[in-house]
């Protein structure tokens, strides 16, 4: 390597170094900021109670405040990603998201954090995301996209997220938003329940699963649901929407075998490639026997 590469390269070092610390200084005034403000204005819990109350009061988070599961036999529910977000808005000087820290050989590294600046309660996960996702029939894809990429580690780290919100704010605040949306859920629904279950069906096909799906779970027809059957779905259509649970999780899933058709031509192709890979066919014979 010649003096003016060694240069060179020793420049470009310095440059990153520098942008890096640039960087790093940027964040320490952002963060040196944030938390004087915090101190200047703390958080008036009433109000933020308040606030916390008022957008429980809202349907539309209502709906989607929990989530449900079954797990060891037992069904574990909790609230969802998006009223552990407003939870965070509304309780005030807080500091929540994901970060990717690194991204290399088909994997990123990515934190969720919580931070409550006010006390200093700072919860944080750090974990790995392979660059793939499991289609229909156990094929797995990977990703290479970087808008792909970016929204499979924003979808795992959701959960995480919420996670390390719910253990920086008081649970007491958690369970008293949680009442407050089952509060609304029982007094503020004015649609016809059959209308409501059929919103739901629409949900959830969105989702891959079908109304025999749910009939089969439920065990009779979606024209003696009650307003339990409708909590029911809601919850495990928030689950299945966050990515906190799998459709193998609470329904029969049918798995999905290739036509014969499919098989045999895969088959064929396969067939083709050993003969040509151990030289005892040309590509050109191949085709010209019927091995396409």
């Amino acid at each position: 390597m010649s003096d003016f590469e060694m240069a060179l390269q020793k420049s470009d070092r310095a440059v990153a170094n520098a942008a890096v610390q640039t960087a790093i200084g940027r964040y320490t005034q952002e963060v040196q900021g944030m938390v004087f403000m915090a101190k200047q204005y703390p958080r008036d819990q009433y109000a933020a109670w308040d606030r916390i109350k008022t957008a429980c009061q809202r349907k539309s988070l209502a709906e989607i405040s929990q989530y449900s599961y079954p797990r060891a036999g037992e069904k574990v529910s909790g609230p969802s990603i998006r009223l552990a977000e407003v939870i965070a808005q509304n309780w005030g000087n807080m500091s929540y998201g994901v970060v990717e820290l690194e991204q290399k050989a088909g994997e990123s590294t990515a934190m969720a954090f919580a931070w409550d600046l006010e006390t200093n309660t700072r919860v944080e996960k750090i974990f790995t995301v392979k660059h793939e996702i499991q289609k229909k029939g156990g094929v797995k894809k990977t990703l290479t996209d970087p808008r792909d990429i970016y929204e499979l580690v924003a979808n795992m780290g959701a959960r995480r997220e919420r996670a390390c919100i719910l253990a920086a704010v008081p649970k007491g605040v958690t369970d008293a938003a949680l009442e407050a949306c089952e509060k609304t859920l029982r007094s503020g629904d004015k649609d016809p329940l059959v209308d409501k279950i059929k919103k739901l069906l629409d949900k959830l096909k969105e989702v891959g699963v079908t109304k025999e799906m749910v009939e089969k779970r439920q065990g009779y027809k979606i024209d003696v649901f009650t307003a339990k059957d409708g909590v029911e779905l809601q919850k495990i259509y928030n689950s299945l929407k966050d990515g906190m649970g799998k459709r193998e999780d609470y329904f029969e899933v049918e798995k999905v075998v290739p036509p014969e058709n499919d098989l045999e031509k895969e088959y064929e192709e396969h067939f083709k490639k050993t003969m040509v890979a151990e030289g005892q066919m040309t590509l050109e014979e191949a085709n010209a026997n019927g091995i396409k």
